[in-house]
């Protein structure tokens, strides 16, 4: 059998989906669009049931590719059974797709989730008040809790084994005749689910009027005899107001709340967290708490406050994974270091884990000969790259767990509806908010999801400042650059420091561009903000699986990959058959001396050692991760970085808003327009020249004199302000 998913964005469809399917999830893509198709497995007895979960959707009208995928599965497809999830909490809003799905000639069952919040309030819900008005099963569920999914399937199992007939909520409305004599029509020509046709038909909807020309013809001659309204002839806006007329009259009263008040307590919360003063610096504390918690040496700063110093030789081994990084070899007179402060959790992690890792390149080198040339391919090459990269891990997935949980709460919706207020100045709505939080995770499913955007410069824009919202392959660049900025204690600040000037940086760009722009202004940005709640277990380890094996499956194949060619290119010259040559004499150093005459004014290319910087931004176009990688394997890690702290953050700027990797590179293409993908290619390596240029400039100057240095930055942010004070006066006079 074959189950569909079908509900409105943040019904809780998605948390459903992860509670049925479990492991056995999987992401592809919808045929010719770049919507993300989630399907996965339910046994139920000794059948295997495949769920499909679609996209989240308020109608069945064509005009997003998220409509037009769900409606097409369900016309085409034709699934044994279609489980609608409707949000208990928001009944009226949700039923309006649920009157669309039973117009359709498919087994429908209603899922009544977050009934768990209804009860937790006092409020009763008649459940079968709407089982009795719809004519369909209705099953209270809390996804979140697993709670009512078994029910569920069976319900839905016995549902798929009857035929139904469609049947709409339109009988009782001025419309009814014509919405029967055209479902005649279409009837008497053997057409599937004639009743939905036949509303979309009175709709004007282009695909059913292309699909059905005769019909249509005779649709509108039956539209002509009715007389004018308040609609003025939009059948549409009819349609629309019957259904919502319909759920008004007969649902209203089906929840019956104990507290008569409209304030929930997401509500009150929200009064606070959407506050129009606080909300920002709200914001800015959690995330900095998340930053703290996976990339601090000296968690709750109680080295740099108390001067808490752990000297007990076991327990610094257990705290930095047995010594690493040598915190305990004698300094220069001769006494055993100490730990100053407690490390992150974070910190913790990654500490074990290059220790168990080293272990490993150990453990090769250990039985694998010598001098040979495949122990250096093996042991110098491809472990040591991989083991820069896996040795990080537990921060990526860390942070990852983090903002997993600050979305599965409803917290990341907030954020958007936050930053609409100030994007929507310089020519972004926060609808396009939502695709670059998503950058946050990766950019290529935040440039797909771009789709959502009507305007197609708005797409462009979007697009070109993805970047600027570092995803979790840049974590390894930050977590290796966080442990030598400012002698590591620091790490945490670093990190987040450059999440905010990335953002920063992206508003600036917005500006620099809108200056230039004469577009019209964005319209009002409408979004539902889903109640907080508890973030499932389950769902947010599902989660971080998909991250793990997407980050190893990347790791075995296209990282593994360069990591070789990098090894060859670093041990042979360009008379490669004479064998290995020492690697400042190699052909990847030659290379790298070209590209370190371009990198040289951005402070990292610099020294003896600046072509390999230079190096590892170039191979940072296969994958980010390959910046830490090439690194190692060039010899340059933790311990042996010499880079001024000017330096780390310009190379740390240049590698966040540069030319992404290939694959977001690609996706760029296939969603911007032919000229806006140009300009973005030039953008992204302008803009990431120039903002690492003047980042360096300006730490050069604190380096020098701090007060030179905080007058320097003093001078950048009054242009910015002043270019933003311009594009806000000429959206003035525009208006």
């Amino acid at each position: 059998m074959k189950f569909g998913l079908a509900g409105n964005p943040n019904s809780g469809k998605t948390t459903l989906f992860n509670s049925l399917t479990g492991s056995t999830a999987h992401v592809g893509n919808w045929p010719g669009v770049t919507v993300d198709k989630r399907e996965g497995t339910y046994k139920y007895s000794d059948e295997k049931i495949n769920i499909v979960d679609l996209p989240g959707i308020y109608s069945l009208s064509p005009y997003s590719p998220e409509e037009i995928v769900s409606r097409n599965f369900i016309l085409d497809e034709a699934p044994d059974c279609i489980i609608n999830v409707v949000d208990a909490t928001n009944l009226e809003r949700n039923l309006y797709l649920t009157t669309q799905l039973l117009e359709i000639d498919i087994p429908v069952v209603i899922a009544l989730n977050m009934i768990d919040v209804i009860k937790q309030r006092g409020d009763i819900l008649n459940a079968e008040d709407l089982e009795r008005t719809f004519g369909v099963p209705v099953v209270e569920i809390s996804a979140l809790k697993s709670d009512g999914l078994r029910e569920l399937i069976k319900v839905s199992v016995e549902a798929a084994k009857t035929k139904r007939v469609g049947t709409s909520v339109l009988s009782e409305s001025k419309i009814a005749t014509m919405v029967e004599e055209v479902t005649n029509k279409l009837q008497a020509e053997n057409i599937a689910s004639p009743l939905f046709h036949a509303v979309k038909l009175i709709e004007n909807d282009e695909f059913e009027i292309n699909a059905h020309h005769e019909v249509a013809v005779l649709a509108k001659s039956l539209k002509e005899k009715m007389p004018e309204d308040e609609f003025e002839g939009d059948y549409e806006g009819i349609i629309a107001d019957a259904r919502y007329r319909f759920i008004t009259k007969y649902f209203r009263k089906t929840i019956a709340k104990k507290d008569n008040s409209n304030y929930t307590k997401s509500d009150k919360i929200d009064k606070v967290m959407t506050h129009k003063l606080w909300s920002i610096p709200i914001f800015i504390v959690i995330m900095f708490v998340v930053f703290h918690i996976v990339f601090s040496e000296d968690l709750l700063f109680l080295n740099a406050l108390f001067g808490l110093e752990i000297k007990n030789p076991g327990l610094i081994n257990f705290l930095t994974g047995m010594g690493y990084e040598g915190i305990l070899e004698e300094n220069e007179e001769g006494m055993a270091a100490a730990l100053g402060g407690i490390p992150s959790l974070g910190v913790f992690l990654q500490s074990w884990m290059g220790y168990l890792t080293g272990l490993l390149i150990d453990l090769f080198a250990g039985f694998m000969p010598e001098g040979t040339w495949y122990t250096g391919l093996i042991c110098d090459g491809i472990l040591t790259g991989l083991d820069a990269i896996f040795s990080f891990i537990p921060q990526i997935l860390l942070l990852f767990l983090f903002i997993a949980i600050l979305e599965d709460s409803g917290y990341m919706a907030r954020v958007a509806f936050i930053m609409d207020r100030a994007f929507r100045k310089f020519g972004l709505s926060g609808k396009a908010f939502i695709p670059l939080l998503m950058g946050f995770g990766c950019s290529v499913p935040a440039m797909m999801a771009t789709k959502a955007l009507e305007d197609e410069k708005e797409r462009d824009l979007t697009i070109r400042l993805s970047p600027f919202f570092s995803c979790g392959a840049k974590a390894p660049i930050w977590a290796m650059l966080a442990v030598v900025v400012a002698g590591s204690m620091m790490g945490d600040i670093f990190v987040f420091s450059i999440y905010l000037i990335g953002i920063a940086l992206a508003i600036v760009s917005a500006t620099f561009i809108k200056l230039f722009s004469k577009d019209k202004e964005m319209p009002p940005f409408i979004m539902e903000l889903p109640e907080y709640h508890l973030p499932q277990f389950k769902s947010l380890m599902l989660r971080l699986w998909d991250k793990f094996k997407h980050f190893v499956q990347k790791a075995s194949t296209i990282i593994a990959a360069s990591i070789i060619v990098i090894w060859f290119l670093s041990n042979f010259d360009w008379a490669f058959w004479r064998g290995m040559v020492d690697i400042t004499e190699s052909m990847l150093a030659d290379l790298g001396k070209v590209l370190q005459y371009i990198f040289y004014p951005l402070g990292f290319a610099q020294g003896a050692d600046g072509w390999k910087y230079s190096v590892a931004t170039i191979t940072g176009l296969i994958a980010k991760e390959e910046v830490v990688a090439t690194l190692a394997n060039l010899g340059i890690t933790e311990d042996t970085m010499a880079l001024s702290n000017a330096a780390i953050y310009s190379f740390a700027i240049y590698n966040l808003i540069t030319l992404p990797c290939f694959a977001a590179v690609s996706t760029a293409k296939s969603e911007s327009s032919k000229k806006g993908f140009i300009v973005t290619i030039i953008w992204w390596l302008i803009a990431s020249y120039v903002a690492a240029f003047i980042i360096y400039r300006l730490g050069i100057l604190l380096e020098i004199s701090i007060i030179d240095g905080l007058l320097g930055i003093f001078v950048v942010v009054a242009i910015c302000i002043l270019l933003g004070a311009i594009v806000s006066l000429n959206k003035k006079q525009r208006a």
